[in-house]
């Protein structure tokens, strides 16, 4: 991975889980910035390998996904802002709305789970981070020295992704959007192989009358009275 920190003799790792527009890739971001942690976005490594599989037509053909995965090269740089599928940069696309629709189905592969997961707690070695996604605090890190479960109501976290679609020139409307998240939702929280769920010992933080400000400053907060 480009740009990592090097492995040190404390390290930190922070976890966060989470559905579908709550804030927490925003939250952790701004964290890792603060903290000077790597960031790790595991959902933005799902999406790389839903881009590859719909530019490759394979997107329904199971047994090839998971022989692409395992040869399929995903790295981030710039300290995890930017996502790279065999050296591209492919930031851009793993937020179209055609990934959009399909990374959840790609996702719920086992075999798919487990060449990803491979990776993260591979990264997770090499230096202090913070991680996201919807497995982060329950499979991937189970021993994370810090667990949040960052989460809001269906109609704020629409809101927020159509804002995002819109921002982008996607016409859309806030019922499809509200639609879709709690499709999302289904898939996430029903999948068999690493379901979304709170782990026992996670925090849980409601961001729906919160700022994205007032969520960092409490992470920072219970990570800093640990010190």
């Amino acid at each position: 991975m480009r740009g990592r920190m090097r492995k040190t003799a404390y390290q930190v790792t922070i976890a966060i889980d989470g559905p579908a527009g709550s804030g927490k890739s925003t939250v952790a971001r701004r964290v890792a910035e603060k903290l000077g942690f790597l960031y790790l976005d595991s959902g933005a490594m799902y999406r790389a390998v839903t881009v590859f599989a719909i530019r490759h037509g394979i997107a329904e053909d199971t047994p090839k996904l998971i022989d692409m995965v395992k040869r399929c090269h995903i790295d981030f740089a710039d300290n995890g802002k930017t996502i790279l599928l065999n050296d591209e940069n492919v930031s851009t696309d793993i937020r179209s709305p055609e990934v959009n629709s399909l990374v959840a189905d790609v996702a719920k592969i086992p075999e798919i789970r487990h060449e990803i997961v491979r990776h993260q707690q591979r990264i997770g070695e090499e230096g202090s981070l913070i991680a996201e996604g919807r497995d982060l605090t329950t499979i991937v890190f189970p021993n994370a020295d810090f667990k949040f479960y960052i989460d809001a109501s269906v109609t704020e976290r629409a809101g927020r992704r159509l804002a995002e679609l819109r921002a982008q020139n996607v016409d859309t409307t806030l019922k499809a959007v509200e639609a879709g998240i709690r499709a999302r939702d289904k898939k996430d929280t029903s999948r068999a192989h690493s379901p979304l769920r709170i782990a026992a010992d996670a925090i849980r933080v409601d961001t729906t009358q919160r700022t994205i400000d007032e969520v960092v400053d409490f992470i920072l907060g219970q990570v800093k009275s640990k010190d």
